[in-house]
């Protein structure tokens, strides 16, 4: 298993995957700090199973969870947790 914190338009994320769960596929698990919601979870926190070797071609859990997020964003024109400092 491997933990990460991200931090995403803003917001911490921490990112947990966990390569051949079970065996036979992969899991990552996110939390956002707050429970702030994303463009992938209302309430701040998702679980997501997808096929064995899903998360190493796109280069790993960082790079899958911020594509990830990044790409719901855009396709949903998300504009939440976007903080700025003033």
């Amino acid at each position: 298993m491997e933990k990460h914190t991200i931090v995403w338009r803003g917001v911490t994320v921490e990112v947990t995957f966990t390569p051949a769960k079970f065996g036979m596929t992969d899991h990552i698990e996110l939390r956002a700090a707050d429970k702030t919601p994303l463009p992938i979870t209302e309430t701040g926190y998702r679980s997501h199973l997808m096929p064995l070797g899903s998360v190493a071609e796109h280069g790993g859990a960082v790079a899958f969870v911020t594509a990830w997020l990044d790409y719901e964003a855009k396709r949903t024109q998300w504009s939440g947790a976007q903080l700025t400092l003033f």
